[in-house]
């Protein structure tokens, strides 16, 4: 958890932390793409993960707000904390796809350049 008078560029740093495991980005891209809250029992049974492993990547974004989670009877279901999350994962797909793009272009005017060497 982030203290009360902690700088904002701490607690978004400690937010970046929560999302840096791709089985979280994973869970954020199923909440995020759901029309309607996700149990956790589909959480798994999509990811193939064993629960234990699960709970505790959950239990990270609660932790930081990213996630919030309801249970009925011993169901526990899970939607995003905030709706700027899918905005932050839209963000991030944008940026990657520019940057992979860019990259493409380079590698393609490099192989272009005349050979070196013997």
């Amino acid at each position: 958890m982030n203290p009360p008078d902690a700088p904002l560029y701490e607690i978004k740093a400690n937010l970046f932390r929560a999302l840096a495991h791709p089985v979280r980005v994973r869970v954020l891209e199923i909440l995020a793409t759901s029309p309607q809250e996700v149990a956790v029992a589909d959480l798994l049974t999509t990811l193939g993960l064993e629960p234990s492993h699960l709970s505790g990547h959950l239990a990270v974004l609660r932790r930081h707000d990213v996630v919030t989670s309801r249970r009925v009877g011993s169901t526990v279901y899970y939607r995003l904390g905030h709706p700027a999350v899918a905005d932050v994962l839209a963000s991030a797909r944008v940026f990657l796809h520019d940057t992979l793009a860019t990259a493409a272009q380079r590698l393609d005017a490099a192989r272009d350049l005349p050979p070196v060497g013997r």
